[in-house]
């Protein structure tokens, strides 16, 4: 049996690179039947590691769905629970990608200062110097 601890302290990834390629390549029609050649738990161990992973959160997500809230629990833990959970979420439910960069938001950039600055106040180090030298 797995703890979540070790899923989280060996962040490898539970299936071949090869089969994780083919899985993120594959469109919503072929990836069912590539997910259910996984056995349950590293399928869930699967779906965490892709969870944890901000590029293939949709990939974690569609994995989950074949997982059951038992094996995801188990294995993730409180992670495991909130996987199962969005994976169980009707899709208008989930925030749609906001661009066409692959779901990033954009990135915007402040035209104001974060905050004033205080004017500098020269008499304080000339009354510093006199001190020091006195």
């Amino acid at each position: 049996m797995f703890s979540s601890q070790n899923v989280y302290e060996n962040d490898s990834c539970p299936v071949r690179d090869e089969l994780l390629g083919e899985l993120y390549r594959a469109d919503q029609n072929g990836l069912p039947q590539l997910v259910e050649s996984v056995a349950p738990d590293v399928r869930a161990m699967l779906a965490l590691f892709c969870y944890r992973k901000a590029h293939l959160h949709s990939l974690a997500i569609a994995i989950a769905t074949s997982c059951s809230e038992r094996d995801l629990v188990r294995i993730g833990g409180r992670a495991g629970l909130a996987l199962f959970t969005l994976s169980r979420e009707a899709p208008a439910a989930r925030p749609a990608p906001v661009s066409s960069y692959g779901g990033r938001k954009p990135i915007t950039l402040s035209t104001t200062p974060l905050r004033a600055l205080a004017p500098l106040d020269d008499d304080l180090d000339d009354d510093l110097v006199e001190a020091a030298i006195a």
